[in-house]
Order: structure tokens, then sequence, then C-alpha cells
């Protein structure tokens, strides 16, 4: 079963065996507002732990999204070229950014659970 880890920046990840679906929190598209373009990653792109991955542009402001934790993007959701506002109406379902194989999985034991986050965000 998938577990979700959160970060400061305020990406979720859902980790399974050694893959990762990531994506914004809700609590972040609510701060961005109705986003109208997000620019992915290459499939294959390897990145590093805090590396900017994802822009996403709101009519308010362009935002980074950044790695959560080393790995390769394994896929990215095509369905947000057409329709970025996937991320405002489902962030943490099917408005997710990418996939990625994880590189070290040790890394997720900095990362927050759902109570932890719920209160960075309070």
């Amino acid at each position: 079963m998938a577990k979700t880890y959160y970060t400061e920046d305020h990406e979720w990840l859902s980790v399974e065996g050694d893959f990762a679906t990531v994506g914004i929190t809700n609590y972040a598209q609510e701060q961005l507002g109705d986003l109208v373009f997000v620019e992915l990653p290459e499939v294959g792109r390897g990145v590093s732990k805090g590396e900017e991955t994802v822009v996403v542009e709101s009519v308010k402001a362009a935002s980074d999204v950044y790695a959560p934790i080393d790995g390769e993007v394994t896929e990215v959701n095509e369905a947000l070229s057409g329709e970025p506002a996937l991320v405002n109406s489902a962030a943490e379902g099917d408005g997710w950014l990418f996939k990625m194989k994880l590189a070290d999985p040790s890394q997720l034991e900095g990362l927050m659970d759902k109570a932890a986050y719920d209160s960075h965000t309070a």
C-alpha cells in the first residue's frame, strides 16, 4: 500500500516500493489560485532533492515545484498540458505532476506525515 509524505515546500509524494507519484498539496494550489500553465520535466531526467523540477503558473504568479528526494523522472502527467486546472480540482489526486524512481529511500525519513504537515500549515 502506498504511503504519503509531505515537504515543507508543499509537495506531496505517494510512495509505493521504489516509485513515487509527486504533486503539490491542496494548501499550495489554494495559495496559488487558478493554474493556467504547468511546465513538466522530461522523462528520464535525474533530479536531486530540492532541485526545481516543475514550474506552475497561476493567474497570480509563477512558482517552482522542487524534487522532494533524489531520483529519476519516469512519467509526467500529460493531461496537465491541456488542462492545468486539474491541479486545482484534484491537487492530491488526478492533478499529480510526475512520477519518479527513488534513488535513496532513506531520504523519506526527513519528510512529514499528514498530521505534521497539517500542523505546519495551520
